[in-house]
């Protein structure tokens, strides 16, 4: 078994390496750029709901406060009259620099959880190929099966959804190698 503190330096080199590579993926390489698509009449539906001051925050349309209301027939009409969405209200003027803050925390966050499972699995001086297997796993899970959920529930669309998981091996094996090199 390895601790945590063992592992400080994967961990902070690995978070900084997926920091990097993440940007890269996403200022150079372009295959983002159509993970969204533009809304028909983009204009005025701006305009409508900026009519009506919507706060920050995650809305479901239509929406039910549980089970015996979605049950009922007006909801029902509701949702099949349509339209059926969800929808995420932010922050107007909205910066990267919270979201890249947070991102890095997160990639901090996957990289202790990655230190913790391949720390309690493996012993000091174990290979570079068991570290990478281990450590690699674990990155995945992190940044690449969670996303799955967004497609199934969310409706996000499953090419957009594959592409991120895309990114998430990428993720997953610069982790890998910078714990497999770094592995004490």
């Amino acid at each position: 078994m390895v601790s945590l503190t063992a592992l400080w330096l994967a961990i902070v080199i690995s978070a900084i390496i997926v920091f990097i590579v993440s940007s890269v993926i996403y200022t150079l390489l372009g295959y983002h750029g159509n993970d969204f698509i533009k809304l028909p009449a983009e204009d005025q539906v701006m305009t409508a709901l900026r009519g009506f001051q919507i706060p920050p925050g995650d809305y479901a349309m239509p929406y039910a406060t549980g089970m015996q209301e979605q049950k009922t027939r007006e909801y029902i009409e509701k949702r099949n009259r349509g339209p059926v969405a969800f929808l995420t209200v932010l922050p107007s003027g909205l910066g990267m620099v919270k979201s890249m803050v947070l991102w890095f925390c997160y990639t901090l966050l996957c990289g202790i959880l990655t230190g913790y499972i391949t720390g309690r699995a493996l012993g000091p001086n174990a290979g570079f190929w068991a570290v990478f297997r281990f450590s690699g796993s674990a990155a995945l899970a992190c940044y690449a099966v969670a996303l799955l959920q967004n497609s199934i529930w969310y409706g996000r669309s499953w090419r957009a959804t594959a592409t991120s998981m895309f990114d998430g091996v990428i993720y997953a094996l610069f982790t890998a190698v910078t714990f497999g090199l770094l592995w004490p």
